[in-house]
């Protein structure tokens, strides 16, 4: 009994009504003397426009629980089986009185709807502009509703540019949709009243295709990169065997620097050094360490190779 009261009131939630009142009736089959089973199953069935069904119900309720918070239900089931006066006379009633303010406020939009059935247009007008929440720019739970019904009667009455207002506002207080708000502003306006939900769907799913083409774009490529790769590691190595072959091909002597070594000016570092003049001065001093002008190369001719050549004259 208890499953069958969870999935009536998840299918309500899912605005499934015919599924909501199969599980209600089963669960009432099981426990029909249960003020709370013939509460969910009258609920059940009113929602799905089972009125007669709805009504007997939850008078069996109100019996069993002594509770009145079901009197603008049993109204409005009044008004479907086509007897606005009895919904007045429920509205009417001493029970009425004994109602919160949510209670009071959804029984006087029961009463402006039945005084619309008995073609009172004006009075159903006046029976909302009554209820001080109308005026109330706070959203409350009853607020889209209540704006709503005043909107509706204004439009049955012939009041069609402030019907369009309050339809305006009813759709800013209907955040969930509970209303046909945005419909009724549209038909006024001759508006377009686009599904936001199933835009949100599109978006979604470009957004996921983008992300897989984003994935596939940044997947690495591992067939060619690795060849690739393998390809400059191999001339990597041979450029470095190259220079190793080449130095090994080479002599191993070192080559002669530019500029050849000179037996003067090799003397002339190993003499101490000594405060020397012009070369003019130690020219004529006959200095034998004297040294001609800078960067004339020595006469290699003159340079004697042994004590043999020492006795042999100057050319």
């Amino acid at each position: 009994m208890a499953s069958h009261l969870v999935a009536a009131a998840r299918a309500l939630g899912e605005e499934e009504p015919e599924q909501a009142y199969e599980h209600a009736k089963v669960a009432r089959r099981f426990a029909g003397r249960i003020g709370v089973v013939r509460e969910a199953a009258g609920i059940a069935a009113y929602h799905a426009g089972q009125y007669a069904e709805a009504l007997g119900d939850l008078r069996a309720a109100r019996r069993m629980t002594g509770s009145d918070a079901y009197l603008p239900i049993m109204a409005d089931c009044e008004r479907g089986l086509g007897r606005p006066e009895r919904a007045l006379d429920l509205v009417r009633s001493k029970e009425a009185e004994r109602l919160d303010r949510a209670g009071k406020i959804e029984l006087a939009i029961v009463e402006s709807g039945a005084r619309r059935d008995l073609g009172q247009h004006d009075a159903a007008v006046i029976t909302l502009q009554r209820v001080p929440e109308l005026r109330d720019p706070q959203p409350r739970p009853w607020s889209a509703r209540l704006a709503f019904a005043y909107a509706d009667a204004l439009a049955d009455a012939g009041h069609q540019g402030a019907a369009t207002d309050w339809f305006a506002k009813a759709m800013a207080f209907d955040e969930d949709g509970a209303t046909d708000a945005a419909e009724r502003y549209a038909e006024l306006t001759g508006g377009v009243i686009e599904d936001v939900e199933e835009d949100f769907d599109d978006l979604d799913e470009l957004e996921d295709e983008a992300e897989a083409e984003k994935d596939l774009d940044e997947a690495p490529e591992p067939v060619a990169e690795d060849e690739d790769a393998d390809d400059e590691r191999v001339e990597d190595v041979l450029e470095a065997e190259e220079p190793e072959e080449e130095a090994a091909a080479e002599p191993s002597s070192a080559e002669p620097s530019a500029k050849p070594v000179k037996v003067a000016d090799t003397a002339a570092a190993d003499a101490p050094k000594e405060e020397v003049g012009s070369g003019e001065d130690q020219a004529a001093k006959g200095d034998p360490g004297a040294l001609g002008p800078a960067f004339i190369e020595p006469n290699f001719g003159d340079v004697l190779d042994g004590p043999e050549d020492r006795d042999k004259p100057a050319s």
